[in-house]
């Protein structure tokens, strides 16, 4: 695989990479159908102990059709801090990655990534798990899981990632 050819601007330590997956809100997942790119933004959960990220979507539609048929993605996290004014910069912190989609079956992994995503995107997460983890919704709700297989990482350099 190629390397970034701005190296200044290149993350070398994954567990900065690693921050950005779990301090992102979205992420931008990329497949392809036919040759045909496609393009989706997700909410997600980075699991560590896994090195995957869980999503949820519905059970049917075109991004489940194309996962299905072919489940290579090429996917990026961003931390935005915007527009630089007056240096025509812009300040940023991306985790770029290539991974596998696979669909969670089983009951004890779907609550797992249930409980990764909910403490993730939410606040005040214990309320919300303690209302959204039923076995009824657990059952009802479609996750995939996307196992990275390969990840880089490039920001402005005046962009510091809290670890």
């Amino acid at each position: 695989m190629k390397g970034i050819r701005r190296k200044e601007k290149a993350i070398e330590s994954e567990e900065e990479m690693i921050s950005i997956l779990e301090k992102s809100k979205y992420i931008t997942i990329a497949m392809c159908e036919d040759n045909t790119p496609y393009l989706v933004t997700l909410s997600h959960g980075y699991d560590r102990e896994g090195n995957c990220i869980f999503f949820h979507c519905a059970r049917e539609g075109k991004k489940v059709d194309i996962l299905t048929e072919n489940s290579n993605i090429w996917g990026q996290a961003i931390i935005d801090h915007g527009y630089a004014e007056g240096a025509c910069d812009h300040l940023y912190a991306t985790t770029q990655f290539k991974g596998k989609v696979s669909f969670i079956e089983d009951m004890k992994e779907k609550e797992h990534a249930l409980r990764i995503m909910i403490n993730s995107l939410e606040p005040h997460p214990e309320l919300v798990l303690e209302e959204q983890i039923t076995e009824k919704s657990v059952q009802r709700v479609h996750i995939g899981r996307i196992d990275i297989e390969f990840m880089s990482g490039k920001k402005s350099k005046e962009v510091i990632i809290q670890l």
